[in-house]
Parts: structure tokens; sequence; C-alpha cells
């Protein structure tokens, strides 16, 4: 990977695997250990801190790698599903912790970390349906919309990803559907959201499983002769402390003003001007189909990408349509 060439593209909006520089990646840099990359351009330092610094007992501190906020260190001995947060300091001197944004996983809700995972063990055996997939436009589609947080609801907690394997695809092939549309499963940290409030927009929720039993599923799904679709919310965030809210201390994944930043949903607006946020976006999108082999994306509230604040009588958002024309 030509990470030059990538991060010259990320600044330029129209990267479409920033995850694969961002983020925790494992790495031999002399010992094993992983990478941690993450934008902050407004920060004064920027640290890791982890299981694996005893969290705020020795942090790994963090190197600008470009002028415009990008940040690194290596970190040796680092391992796969440790939990690590980042340590930012603001120009004016405060520090706050922050997860990930460009995390593959994350710890289960009530609990905010990101989680180290490496994508490198999935298994796939679905390359027939991968290789013979079309866009549907001559055969009929039937599409089974599925809450996974509601679906048959086993009493007090939802089904798993394994579970949805065994009970939810023998149910759409009777019933005949070609597809599946699962509601958000970007992690989010309130279940009354369905997922349409994110928190991590490449970290598949915890909340049913790991990333190895929701890609067993969807290849479950194919092996099968079922399409896979997931929705996606490419318009807001939640505000919640530990995300993308204020990230490096300043507004950076939301809109300047207060007045184009807030929601309606009590979120922030991602601010669709942006090149770095394009790029992020586009690159989760992009992740979703690429890592999970997703057959199709659904995205939510496109009335708040075309219209400032989905009000048309505000106006076209025209930084969000030239993003939608983009991705």
């Amino acid at each position: 990977m030509d990470s030059t060439r990538l991060i010259e593209r990320f600044h330029q909006g129209h990267c479409i695997d920033a995850y694969r520089l961002f983020g925790a990646h494992f790495a031999y840099e002399g010992k094993e250990g992983v990478r941690f990359t993450v934008y902050a351009p407004h920060a004064r330092n920027v640290s890791v801190i982890g299981s694996f610094t005893d969290w705020h007992e020795r942090p790994a501190m963090m190197q600008r790698t470009d002028y415009q906020g990008v940040w690194s260190v290596f970190v040796p001995g680092a391992k796969e599903w440790d939990s690590y947060k980042y340590t930012i300091e603001d120009r004016n001197g405060r520090r706050f912790d922050k997860a990930d944004p460009y995390a593959f996983y994350a710890e289960t809700r009530p609990e905010t970390a990101s989680k180290i995972y490496n994508p490198d063990h999935i298994t796939w055996t679905d390359a027939e349906w991968m290789d013979l997939r079309t866009k549907n436009f001559d055969r009929p589609v039937s599409i089974y919309e599925v809450y996974a947080g509601g679906w048959k609801k086993n009493g007090k907690y939802p089904f798993t990803y394994p579970m949805l394997e065994k009970e939810l695809i023998p149910y759409v092939k009777e019933h005949g559907f070609t597809h599946i549309e699962l509601m958000p499963l970007n992690e989010h940290p309130f279940d009354g959201s369905w997922g349409y409030q994110v928190s991590g927009m490449y970290a598949v929720t915890s909340r049913y499983g790991n990333p190895d039993e929701f890609a067993h599923f969807v290849n479950a799904c194919h092996n099968e002769g079922i399409g896979v679709i997931m929705d996606i919310v490419p318009v807001h965030f939640v505000k919640d402390a530990f995300g993308l809210a204020s990230f490096d201390g300043q507004p950076l994944y939301e809109y300047p003003k207060s007045y184009d930043a807030e929601s309606e949903w009590g979120t922030l607006n991602f601010n669709l001007w942006s090149e770095e946020v394009r790029s992020f976006l586009m690159s989760a999108a992009a992740f979703w189909c690429d890592l999970y082999h997703m057959d199709g994306l659904r995205v939510d509230a496109v009335s708040h990408l075309i219209y400032w604040g989905g009000n048309s009588n505000r106006g076209v958002n025209e930084g969000a349509l030239y993003f939608m024309k983009s991705v």
C-alpha cells in the first residue's frame, strides 16, 4: 500500500480505502505489534491508551506524519481483541479520550472503547455467488427487511449472528425472498435508535456477536443464494463524548456552525463539505462491500443529504449533493 498516495487522496476527498491506513492494523516493525493511525488536525498531542498500556499508566505517544494532521504510532505487543482509545490534547491543553473512528470492532455497550480486530482471518466460500451476482435487472427481487435487535425476539435478548444464520436464512428461503436488508449494524450506543444513530461507521455492532460471526452469516446467506443489503447512515452521528463530536477539540466531522451541525434527532450532521469527511464516509461504504461482501447498500435519510437539515426551504446542500454523486 502506498500510504503517501492514500493520504493525498484522503485529503482530496476521493479516497475509498482510507480504512487500509487509518485505525489499528497489525504490522511487523522489528517485532509483532499494531500500528495506530488517526486524523486529528487540531490536536496538540495524541496518544494511544489501552489494555496493552495499562490505560493511562504508560500511553503510547503518536507522531504527526503530515502537516495536515495525520498521527501514527507502532505499539509492539498489542494483540487482537485488546481494547483501546485515543487520548487527545487540544490546543487549550484539555485532554479527553476518544474511540477510534476507523475501528473495526468495539466494546459492548455501555462500554465505549474500540477493540483491535484482524480481518485477514475471515474465511469465505462464496466465490461462485460473488462471481455470478448481478444487479438483478433481469430477474425478480423480493427483499425482507430485518431489525436484528427485534426479529423473533428471544425473550429479553436479541438474536445473535449465529442464531440469525440458523433461523433467519431458512425463514427467508421458505417465504421466497431473494435478499435480506439489514437495518444498520454499525456500532451505536442506544438500542432504541435501531442503529440509525451511529458511533462507529466501520465497526459491526458487538450486540449480536463479533466480526467473524457476522461474516460467517453473510457467507452462509450467499451459499444459500440469498443476497445481503445493509442500511448505512452517512447523514448524522451521535453526540456522545467518546465519539466523533468535536473529535480533536474542535468540530471535525460535524459542521462548524451549530445551526448546520445540529439535527432534528439530537445528533450531529456530518460536514459533507469537508474533503476528509467525504473520504471517511465513501471509504466506510466501500469497506462494507469489500470486507463483508455486501450486495448493496441502502442510504438512510436522503432528503437530509439533498436539503440543509432536510428542509427544502433552507435550500439545496450542494456539498452533500457533490458527495452523493461521488459515492
